[in-house]
């Protein structure tokens, strides 16, 4: 291995298992705070880490709908795994935000404090082609336009993204069907595809842009032979064959449109707990409110933004009542949108096939299986 050979975009190199935690201090040296997959609650979670030794190395996991197990791989692979229930919104998007805090003073005074923090800056380490691609949706819609979210887009600027190609596919995955995987191809500073074949432990490390082509520079690399070039195609390539599910979407936005009284709506009301799982996990789903808490002398008020979802009675509330008062209503917005409504609206889908929202929901109910339902009709072929 070679150090500080000056690489651009698009190039490739070659580093290993050493080189990856260089990697990873070379972040944490620039600022940097560096999350990463790491083993807790008996799941994949992204948190921060300090080096190679934090990753999950020799796990997999085990995924079907409504069930998550973690299970041991016959390697040492680091990124061996595919999704847990964190995605990377959970950082760019936080759960729950204090906007404002108001203080009264004892001559009754008050003062009003915004959170003058600034947003930490992250570097997120193991994104896969799929989170990239929710990224870039949620990037359509807060980053800019008219409803922006300056926290959010203050978030962003200061990411740094290292994509993980994916060597293995989930039971739920169905990237290939929504074409945002199993391979990273744009909106990453750095890409990596773990390359295990004949025994080794290599990483074929792809620059992205200026900011990757830096970090990078101080790594130590040799160049990518076509022996490597071939190892990370077999790999992605092996991972696409092995996608767990899969959606026809072709025609399905008018499908979906079309039937707003179909019967399989009622069928998955009588499974949906309208839990709101599902749009937790989503890495997509964006939808938030506000709430104000008050202390109990009186003396403080806050203003605090947190997620909110479709599922719950309070989102489509109105005077007088929600308007979507079931779960058969609530259910059907959801899908609606996420697979039809949303390409009016932003011009693409609203899924990128990660298939979260089928592994946790409680009741196993499969979103692809859904929307082939209404696509064929119940007891026809439908519109």
């Amino acid at each position: 291995m070679t150090g500080g050979r000056r690489m651009g975009p698009g190039d490739k190199a070659v580093i290993d298992r050493d080189g990856l935690d260089l990697l990873i201090a070379h972040l944490a040296e620039a600022g940097y705070r560096v999350i990463g997959p790491v083993v807790r609650d008996g799941a994949i979670l992204y948190e921060p880490v300090s080096g190679v030794a934090d990753l999950p190395a020799g796990w997999g996991e085990d995924q079907e709908a409504g069930r998550y197990r973690l299970v041991r791989r016959d390697d040492a692979a680091l990124f061996g795994h595919t999704l847990g229930p964190h995605s990377w919104k959970r950082y760019l998007l936080p759960p729950r935000r204090r906007l404002w805090q108001a203080r009264r003073d004892a001559d009754g005074a008050i003062e009003i404090e915004t959170d003058p923090a600034p947003p930490p800056r992250d570097a997120f380490l193991g994104v896969r082609a799929c989170e990239l691609a929710a990224i870039a949706v949620q990037d359509r819609v807060l980053r800019g336009g008219a409803y922006g979210d300056a926290d959010y887009a203050a978030r962003r600027d200061g990411a740094f993204l290292v994509a993980v190609n994916c060597g293995t596919a989930g039971g739920t995955c169905f990237c290939v069907s929504m074409e945002t995987g199993p391979a990273a191809t744009a909106g990453f500073d750095l890409a990596l595809t773990e390359l295990t074949d004949g025994g080794r432990h290599d990483f074929l490390i792809e620059v992205g842009g200026a900011r990757g082509a830096e970090i990078a520079a101080g790594l130590p690399t040799r160049p990518a032979g076509s022996a490597d070039l071939e190892a990370a195609a077999a790999a992605t390539a092996r991972a696409a064959a092995q996608m767990g599910r899969a959606l026809d979407t072709d025609g399905l936005k008018d499908r979906l449109q079309a039937n707003p009284d179909h019967a399989r709506w009622d069928e998955v009301a009588a499974r949906c707990l309208a839990c709101g799982n599902c749009t937790q996990v989503c890495p997509t789903c964006f939808c938030s409110t506000t709430e104000e808490t008050t202390s109990l002398d009186g003396a403080t008020a806050e203003r605090w933004k947190r997620w909110e979802s479709c599922f719950t009675l309070d989102f489509s509330y109105l005077h007088g009542g929600s308007i979507r008062s079931s779960a058969k209503s609530r259910y059907r917005q959801w899908l609606t949108h996420k697979l039809a409504d949303w390409v009016d609206q932003f011009g693409e889908s609203g899924c990128v096939g990660c298939g979260r929202c089928i592994t946790w929901c409680p009741v196993g109910i499969d979103i692809t299986e859904e929307a082939a339902a209404v696509r064929r009709g119940f007891g026809g072929d439908g519109p």
